[in-house]
This record gives C-alpha cells, sequence and structure tokens, in this order.
C-alpha cells in the first residue's frame, strides 16, 4: 500500500512569554503549511530559481521581518523598481504553490486576564489546535503520513516545545484522540534557520500575513489576501474555527 507523504512547516510569530505584552503586536501566533512530498519538490525548485534571480545564489534564506525591512541582502528592495518585480515572483510563487495553512493565536492580554495564573502556555494551546486541524485534513487524504519540520530556536526552547509536543501526542487533544495522531505522524525534526528549509521560509512568509488578519481583520493585506485561498476551511468556506483558530 502507497503512502502519501506530507510535510508539516511550523513557524511563528510574536512572543509566546506571558510575562509581558508588546502593545504593537499583542498576540502569539502559529502557522503551519501542510504540503505534499510531490508539490514541496515544485516548491522548492520554484524558490531556488526565485532566488538565484535576485541574489545569484540558493543560499539567501526567505526571512519575513528582513524582506519588510529591507534589511540584510533585501536592502536591494531600496530599488523601487526592483521591488515590485521582487514582490510580484514572490507572490506568483505564493499563489501558484500547493499547499495547506492552518494557524492559531492567542490574544495574550484576554488570555492572561481570563485564565489568570492558570493560563496555558499560548505555544502548547496553538500546536494543539494546529496539530488538530492538520489531522482532520489528511483524514481526506488515503494512507497519508507526515513529517513535521520545526525551526530550532535553542536547546532550551527545543527541549519545552518537543515535551509539548510528546503530550498531545501521548494525551491527544478535544477532538483527536491519542492514536489517530500517532498513526499520521511519522516523525517531528528540529532544523537550524542556515539550513536553508525552504518549507520552513514558506511558514515564515506566510504567519505574518495571518497574524495580521488577526490584527486588524478589517483590513486588507495584500499578501493575505493572496493566501487566503491556502488556508484550511469547511466545505462551506468558513475560515475561522477552521483554518484558523483564536484564543480565547
Amino acid at each position: 500500500m502507497t503512502e502519501n507523504k506530507y510535510y508539516l512547516f511550523l513557524d511563528e510569530t510574536g512572543d509566546h512569554g506571558l510575562s509581558s505584552v508588546d502593545q504593537n503586536f499583542p498576540i502569539f501566533l502559529l502557522c503551519g503549511c501542510l504540503v505534499s512530498q510531490a508539490d514541496l519538490k515544485k516548491l522548492e525548485s520554484d524558490v531556488k530559481k526565485f532566488k538565484i534571480k535576485y541574489f545569484s545564489s540558493e543560499n539567501t534564506i526567505l526571512h519575513s521581518s528582513d524582506i519588510r525591512k529591507c534589511e540584510k541582502e533585501f536592502q536591494i528592495l531600496f530599488d523601487i523598481e526592483l521591488k515590485k518585480n521582487f514582490y510580484n515572483d514572490l507572490n506568483l510563487i505564493l499563489r501558484s504553490s500547493n499547499f495547506i495553512t492552518f494557524g492559531s493565536a492567542v490574544k495574550k492580554e484576554e488570555h492572561i486576564k481570563k485564565y489568570g495564573k492558570t493560563a496555558k502556555d499560548p505555544y502548547a494551546l496553538c500546536l494543539s489546535f494546529v496539530l488538530e486541524r492538520m489531522i482532520f485534513c489528511l483524514d481526506l487524504h488515503k494512507n497519508s503520513i507526515v513529517k513535521i519540520i520545526i525551526e530550532k530556536r535553542g536547546k532550551k526552547e527545543d527541549l519545552q516545545l518537543l515535551a509539548q509536543y510528546n503530550a498531545i501526542l501521548d494525551l491527544g487533544t478535544y477532538y483527536v484522540k491519542s492514536n489517530r495522531l500517532k498513526k499520521k505522524i511519522q516523525s517531528i525534526d528540529f532544523k537550524w534557520k542556515k539550513e536553508n528549509v525552504i518549507g520552513l521560509q514558506l511558514a515564515d512568509l506566510v504567519a505574518y500575513p495571518v497574524a495580521r488578519s488577526v490584527l486588524q481583520p478589517d483590513v486588507k493585506y495584500p499578501t493575505y489576501e493572496i493566501i487566503k485561498s491556502k488556508i484550511y476551511c469547511s466545505p462551506r468556506g468558513k475560515i475561522d474555527g477552521y483554518g484558523i483558530k483564536i484564543f480565547p
């Protein structure tokens, strides 16, 4: 029986700690991009061509924050005409690539006010939701298995995240039992940013627009409009509570 292999790339935006709240960005959001093995090969090929076109190298790491601020290699974007072409090409990749996105956000101030000292770690909450929705999605694809890829942050942080992941795997979630998770999830792996994992760069590019849509739902953010059709939704097209979950 042939297995259909998928990859879930995870990236975060915002601070998951509850000791302080950044008033300019008072949420934590975890974003997952689910890509089939075949679609990942095409994505990697397209992104490599894109990098060679603008940087004459495949080694540049696409990082949303650096791109927005025109920092590091992305200082070339101070050239207005080049910047226009750069975004057109990058948006074309996002639009034409096949992937499914899940996002979960915690509004930190409201979370703290509602739960006080019993407030759960935002990362654990978001990870539970993303994995849960991923299972719902994979249930639609027979014989599917998934490998989860997460960017390394540091030994302490990675061990903490691994413990949260194992707890979810052993206990299940509200809607998904442990055995369903273990049946679908093949492994979890941590990668350094410098390893130039295209899937992680995709998740990074998608996470910020999704976060902006949570922070300012009435403001149209161009990149979000492009990736909106990639967000997991109900059969009737509903995103809230399906592809995007906001706590509390």
